[in-house]
């Protein structure tokens, strides 16, 4: 048994909550600009391109407030929950804080919720009241409550905030003092937020999670990330301080943690929903940090590479992504010889200038989690002057635990215990983790929740991982994702998920072979990647007859031999298949965050998986 914990910078609060944020950032530093929030026609503000409009620390903890003031005003008591499903949007922000501000408990889902995921939370957790992104969330809510609808439903596209604010001013609406005496009766232990885990691994669990435990995991990412989370240098006019643009859903827990470090903080905070818009607002936003999983950062090196190409710029472009990787290898190993740095230098320019104007220029850390991210492209954003932070984390440890940190970061890692946290691994080689942050418990499940949590705090992950002895995390998959062979051999497919996702063709990869002879895989090509290569090849096939084209097939065998060199000859995917679409959200194969469901994908492509084992 191993274990490493990292001590606690800062001493948790006896009394307060997450609303006591609002109120000291609107106290000390009253001007400050809290969030950028896009209202069409709006002044540009400091962002340019227009579209955007400032809303300062007071007029944050204002929104706030008069959106609480409603909420008091139509009933909503301490205690009750509140469904919140919405994309990402600068008013979820407004309406988290203005249910913590009455004590009453957000229930967060994404905005693609399915009637059936709504009824069984519903059932699991009902609610009094709902605040939706728009009509159609609406319409699957009142199918979903069938004669239980909510007292009160609020649509955001249709001016649901408005009427909450309207409410709160209306005759009979509570007083300075009753909005305030209510905001001073929430304390730490109280709970904030009933958050669904994403159900990758069965059906979803609601992990209680406290204004406390929220407010620890958002110290310790202050404590642990300060370069991320400083403050403006209020003698530099041109320091415009940290901001960020948050794009993931805030249904996430690791959205949703950065959000309350991002307040805490004062860090600027937009939000963009759209990925198909991200690279206009990133560039509009020009964040000196963003929050992503591996696949955002994968399409965007895929993007600029596309783009190198289509300037005629694309084998000078794979040269320097090539470098940039052996610079970083060779740093980590103690000593980068003088013709590869030399050659890092001549290349830094083309592509590190591509990649920070599409980041929007100021961008020079990006926090990453929800999936491993593949060695070879955090070394390559490493080598080009981007700080890919690796971290893990759970629903129920309210965001990260562990991180890789700008001046401590091991690639192939998840980091370090944060301050106040601990990690331990089992003679089992399961991962536990420790701290502040760990939830109290699953709703409505005591006997689950006695399961995974010890009587002295220590949390069984599920993961199976290693930690070295300077603390850093390496996970090597799920327990539970964990096969056999029918020679008895133990293989971790997510080894060998993220080694084959590495490569620029590849989109999703499903490695099987559970009681088979030998192991297989299922491959998806990335559409943008393919027309590249489509192009570069001189076909004009369509992608899902490139499928079994020699050529593809022969660069997907290079990225399967590379993935191969990381396990034993016993656990080496020995057949693969390509398959003619990739997987999507919308058809149910992938979560909101880009997890793959991993029982979804087994059962619609149950006779691809036998083809692998046909002679």
């Amino acid at each position: 048994m191993r274990e490493y914990s990292t001590p606690r910078a800062t001493p948790a609060p006896l009394t307060g909550s997450l609303t006591d944020d609002l109120l000291t950032n609107a106290e000390q530093a009253p001007d400050a600009v809290a969030l950028l929030r896009r209202t069409p026609g709006a002044p540009s503000g400091t962002a340019p391109g227009g579209g955007w409009e400032e809303l300062t620390t007071t007029g944050l903890r204002d929104e706030v407030a008069a959106v609480a003031r409603g909420l008091l005003a139509v009933g909503v008591d301490a205690g009750d929950r509140v469904l919140l499903a919405a994309r990402t949007r600068w008013e979820w922000t407004v309406v988290d804080y203005a249910l913590w501000w009455v004590g009453a408990v957000s229930v967060p889902l994404y905005d693609s919720v399915s009637v059936e995921q709504l009824g069984r939370v519903l059932a699991d957790a009902p609610v009094v009241a709902a605040v939706v992104g728009d009509a159609a969330v609406a319409a699957r809510l009142r199918e979903a409550a069938g004669g239980a609808v909510p007292r009160h439903t609020w649509v955001l596209d249709d001016g649901g905030l408005d009427a909450l604010r309207a409410a709160g001013r209306g005759p009979g609406s509570p007083d300075e003092d009753a909005l305030a005496a209510r905001r001073a009766a929430v304390g730490p232990d109280d709970l904030a937020t009933l958050l669904f885990t994403s159900g990758t691994t069965g059906r979803p669990r609601g992990c209680e999670l406290t204004h406390g435990q929220l407010m620890a995991g958002a110290q310790a990412c202050l404590d642990g990330l300060p370069e991320l989370y400083r403050t403006a240098d209020p003698d530099d006019e041109d320091d415009d301080g940290p901001s960020t643009l948050l794009f993931l859903p805030l249904a996430h827990v690791l959205a949703r943690s950065v959000q309350v470090a991002c307040v805490r903080a004062r860090v600027r905070i937009a939000h963009g929903s759209d990925l198909r818009r991200l690279t206009d607002d990133l560039q509009q936003v020009r964040p000196t940090f963003v929050l992503a999983v591996p696949r955002v950062l994968e399409q965007l090196f895929n993007t600029v590479s596309l783009r190198a190409a289509a300037d005629g710029r694309g084998r000078v472009f794979e040269k320097a992504a090539d470098t940039a990787i052996a610079w970083s290898r060779a740093r980590e190993r103690g000593r980068v010889p003088v013709r590869l740095r030399a050659r890092h230098t001549a290349y830094q320019r083309l592509v590190r200038t591509r990649l920070h104007e599409a980041l929007g220029g100021r961008c020079r850390h990006a926090v990453c989690g929800g999936a491993p991210l593949g060695e070879r492209l955090g070394h390559f954003y490493r080598g080009i002057g981007i700080s890919v932070l690796e971290g893990y984390g759970l629903t129920e440890t309210a965001g990260a635990v562990t991180v890789n940190q700008p001046e401590a970061t091991r690639i192939g890692t998840v980091g370090r215990p944060l301050p106040g946290a601990g990690v331990r691994i089992s003679d089992e080689g399961e991962l536990l983790v420790r701290g502040p942050q760990v939830f109290r418990g699953y709703h409505g499940l005591p006997d689950l929740t006695a399961e995974v949590l010890t009587a002295d705090g220590w949390l069984h992950t599920g993961d199976v991982g290693e930690v070295d002895d300077e603390g850093f995390v390496r996970v090597t998959g799920r327990q539970r994702e964990i096969f056999v062979t029918a020679g008895g051999k133990n293989v971790a497919p997510a080894v060998l998920e993220d080694k084959v996702r590495a490569h620029p063709l590849v989109s999703q990869c499903l490695v099987v072979g559970d009681g088979r002879p030998y192991v297989g895989a299922l491959v998806t090509l990335d559409p943008d990647a393919v027309a590249l290569w489509a192009e570069r090849h001189g076909t004009t096939d369509d992608p899902a007859r490139l499928t079994g084209h020699p050529a593809l097939l022969a660069d997907v065998q290079a990225g399967v031999d590379e993935a191969n060199l990381a396990v034993s000859k016993a656990e080496s995917i020995k057949r693969f298949r390509v398959l003619p679409r990739d997987w999507t959200e919308e058809d149910g194969e992938l979560t909101p965050s880009l997890k793959l469901r991993r029982s979804v994908v087994l059962r619609r492509h149950r006779d691809a998986i036998e083809g692998l084992y046909e002679a």
